[in-house]
């Protein structure tokens, strides 16, 4: 699968960016939630390796699912669990082998294998653009935090795929109904190309770049950050808390809480 290759550049990427900065900055906190990149090494490492117990270990997966359950769904005390505690040299090794061993692993999985999961099954190739899409989100608060400019390429294309087939979970996980049809998004991505979406319609429209168009659907950005243009009140409302990811209904950051800081390396 071609997002399997998407998903290890990415990580690969990532990687050599905390490489680049040094184990000492892997304690200092990020603008999502105070998160430090140790945090969000931990948590990409423990989701992936989750993800190959899709494949691998369907009874360990739900042993694992039922121990965050019973937890009362706490992440972060799953996680450290999980993981027993490792000094930074061996989360970022044991982090690297685990996107290369799921990379691999799904790059000969039939994309339309159905996969079980938290809640209903779900399509290896769905599994695995999680995965990228998870890779690329909390990778912006690493680049956030270290002042670097991003380089985006089109592998971002999962993620605005997955951004456009999960507007009724925007409202589904609130408790309600879409209220029409999707808006139309006509996207530019990183390299010209343009990808586009749904029918006009009176939801109205999406326009403007792919990154932004994924950076809001991932909460890495308010709409108001971004050089979105929105038209129709049905596409406002969706913008409003697009939510590209599992869980409960969560609130995108306010107008300027998420941008490069002038840190540097």
């Amino acid at each position: 699968m071609q997002e399997a290759s998407d998903f290890l550049e990415e990580s690969r990427t990532l990687h050599a960016l905390i490489c680049n900065a040094g184990h000492d900055r892997l304690d200092e906190a990020t603008q999502f939630k105070s998160w430090t990149l140790r945090d969000v090494l931990e948590h990409l490492q423990v989701w992936n390796e989750m993800a190959c117990l899709q494949v691998e270990d369907e009874s360990l997966l739900r042993t694992r699912l039922a121990n965050l359950m019973s937890g009362g769904g706490d992440l972060r005390s799953f996680e450290r669990e999980v993981l027993k505690g490792k000094d930074a040299d061996a989360l970022l090794s044991e982090w690297q082998r685990s996107f290369e061993r799921t990379a691999d692993l799904f790059s000969n999985v039939d994309p339309k294998a159905r996969l079980q999961w938290a809640g209903p099954s779900m399509s290896a190739r769905s599994s695995i653009t999680a995965r990228l899409m998870e890779t690329w989100a909390h990778g912006q608060e690493i680049y956030d935090h270290l002042g670097i400019e991003r380089h985006n390429t089109d592998r971002i294309q999962g993620i605005v795929v997955l951004g456009v087939n999960t507007f009724a979970w925007t409202y589904k996980a609130r408790g309600a109904e879409p209220p029409g049809p999707l808006p139309r998004v006509e996207l530019v991505s990183p390299t010209g190309a343009h990808w586009v979406f749904g029918e006009t319609s009176d939801s109205g429209s999406i326009t403007g770049t792919a990154v932004s168009f994924c950076q809001v659907v991932t909460q890495t950005r308010n709409i108001a950050d971004t050089d979105l243009v929105v038209s129709g009140a049905i596409a406002a409302d969706w913008m409003s808390k697009a939510q590209c990811f599992a869980g409960p209904p969560s609130v995108p950051p306010a107008p300027g809480t998420r941008f490069r800081s002038e840190l540097v390396i």
